[in-house]
């Protein structure tokens, strides 16, 4: 199975071919997006802007959206995905995206996940909507009025999961431990609802606060609880607020009906930890996130030079590929999240996915975390492959 770019006829936003990713990717039965915001080329000002308001800015990005699905013979009752990446300044006016996205879908509920974020690279863009498209299966209300979780074709998505009760309050204020652990309660609830358990959780992301960075290793106690045998893939991201503001942490989770297997090249740093180099499931492959960390020690190298980070990250990643039996071809989606640290440089990241990934690119989405979850790291890269 070969991914294929997307080329949408027309596509009068900008122009595509000329940046190191696809605006989509059909690998299967299945599309993956890039993220999309509202930028569109000024011909007048000769360069890439963003207009608008919120809700403005979200139907212009769920516009491209469409004319990619259009291009893939999909359309939004396609849906089984959305991720919505928004700014400080948005998460107060998003109200308004989820409008604009209520207006999309219809009837149609895909599973979203909502990730605030410190900025996005586009400057005054609000919002960054990425979605993934392919067959759609059953959804699990689990708690009436809250996102539902959504399968398709083995594969379960889950909405952002929050550590709130059935009214919205927070739970374990102060506290990520409890906080991970009311996440986990809730998200066992929704995979039981589709008749799964925590075996077959194959990716988590976490998203924390800065506050919650001191004491957030103490939250693998809650992991070797709930997960396992095989650990899945994993990142943890540090962003400056979340859904809830009184959150210091919030989950996404996916989970297949295949069963999971550890893809791991030998290297001697995940034994002690929580979470595996990939999990396979079926022609799947869930990568953690990679950063500049060397595999058999744990120690950063390239201290502040964010294209050698992004080099070595990409390196360590095409690894785990290939020690699933693929190769550069096989990478289908990566998500990048740089730190304020690294944003000065971060164009020359473009060079360096030229130089080591293949035709065509995959999908991306490049994102400004607050931190990492160590401070000598600029990028940490989160990706998705899907093998022959």
């Amino acid at each position: 199975m070969t991914p294929s770019a997307i080329t949408p006829g027309r596509f009068p936003w900008f122009d595509y071919a000329r940046y190191s990713f696809s605006l989509g990717v059909r690998a299967g039965d299945r599309v993956y997006l890039s993220g999309h915001t509202a930028s569109e080329f000024d011909p007048a000002a000769k360069r890439i802007i963003v207009r608008g308001g919120m809700a403005a800015q979200a139907r212009t990005a769920y516009a491209k959206i469409g004319a990619i699905l259009e291009a893939a013979d999909m359309s939004f009752a396609d849906v089984v995905r959305v991720v919505e990446y928004v700014t400080p300044e948005g998460i107060e006016r998003y109200a308004e995206a989820a409008a604009v996205r209520a207006e999309v879908f219809g009837q149609h509920h895909p599973a979203v996940n909502t990730v605030p974020v410190k900025s996005l690279l586009r400057p005054g863009a609000f919002i960054e909507i990425e979605v993934t498209a392919g067959a759609v299966g059953s959804a699990a209300e689990v708690e009436p009025g809250l996102p539902v979780a959504r399968e398709s074709a083995g594969i379960v998505l889950l909405p952002s999961v929050l550590p709130t009760g059935k009214d919205g309050t927070i739970i374990g204020a102060g506290d990520v431990v409890v906080q991970t652990r009311a996440i986990f309660e809730r998200a066992g609830r929704m995979l039981s609802a589709l008749g799964l358990g925590f075996d077959r959780v194959v990716k988590t992301v976490d998203y924390l606060t800065p506050v919650a960075l001191a004491t957030y290793k103490s939250t693998g106690r809650v992991r070797k609880e709930f997960l396992g045998p095989v650990y899945p893939g994993a990142a943890g991201i540090i962003m400056p607020r979340l859904i809830h503001p009184e959150a210091l942490i919030q989950c996404d989770f996916t989970a297949t009906r295949d069963e999971p297997v550890t893809v791991d090249p030998g290297w001697d740093r995940y034994k002690k930890l929580t979470y595996s180099p990939a999990v396979r499931a079926g022609n799947l492959l869930f990568l953690s996130g990679q950063a500049a960390i060397d595999p058999t020690t744990g120690r950063i190298v390239h201290e502040g030079d964010v294209a050698a980070q992004a080099e070595y990250a990409l390196r360590n990643i095409l690894e785990v590929v290939e020690a699933a039996g693929g190769g550069a071809e096989n990478l289908v989606k990566t998500v990048e999240y740089v730190t304020p640290a690294g944003l000065p440089r971060y164009r020359e990241v473009a060079g360096v996915r030229s130089s080591l990934l293949a035709r065509p690119f995959p999908a991306s989405t490049g994102l400004v975390c607050e931190a990492l979850v160590r401070p000598e790291m600029l990028i940490e890269i989160d990706s998705f492959a899907v093998l022959a």
